[in-house]
């Protein structure tokens, strides 16, 4: 076990939320950071806003900053396919956090300017497979080897050397997940 996760807090279905699924959710989100700093293991966080907001994300840097306070370094980890904004990912990453782009990075420009602004040792890779399938495969369903695509976005958007930015990720991943 490398990580506890993914957990966190999705109000992205409206219709399904209400302030006792919210009050559910952030629960279950501090009953996995306790976990997380009894294991001395990093939590993978799942924040998910409902559309057009951060709310999630403000909502998970409160109860982060409150685990912070409590257990101090042992609260850690990385905040899985991020789509907040510069702030929220400055935030995150001022709480030991780094932040994951997708294969969606490869289609939507949204993000570009938070890769553009957030230190390359806070950023980490991933595909979110089989689901958000980059470019490449778009209309396939996605796995694992389309790391390669959204790296070599990361490197493009950046304006970095892709082997600079594929050794500086694989490092990230490394620390964080305390692998060899």
């Amino acid at each position: 076990v490398v990580a506890i996760g993914e957990c966190g807090l999705d109000y992205f279905r409206p219709a399904e939320m209400n302030e006792d699924v919210k009050r559910a959710q952030s629960e279950a989100l501090r009953a996995h950071i306790a976990l997380a700093v009894e294991l001395n293991k990093p939590l993978i966080i799942h924040a998910r806003p409902s559309i057009g907001t951060t709310d999630a994300y403000h909502d998970l840097i409160k109860i982060l900053k409150e685990a912070k306070y409590a257990h101090g370094e042992a609260v850690r980890g990385d905040i899985h396919f991020f789509v907040g904004g510069i702030k929220e990912a400055e935030a995150l990453i001022a709480l030991g956090f780094t932040i994951s782009f997708t294969a969606v990075i490869t289609f939507a420009r949204d993000y570009d300017e938070v890769i553009k602004a957030v230190p390359l040792a806070s950023i980490l890779s991933e595909t979110d497979a089989p689901y958000v399938a980059p470019v490449s495969r778009r209309g396939s369903r996605n796995d694992p080897l389309a790391v390669i695509d959204v790296v070599g976005k990361i490197a493009e958007i950046r304006n970095e050397p892709l082997e600079t930015v594929r050794a500086a990720l694989l490092a990230n991943a490394r620390q964080l997940f305390t692998l060899p």
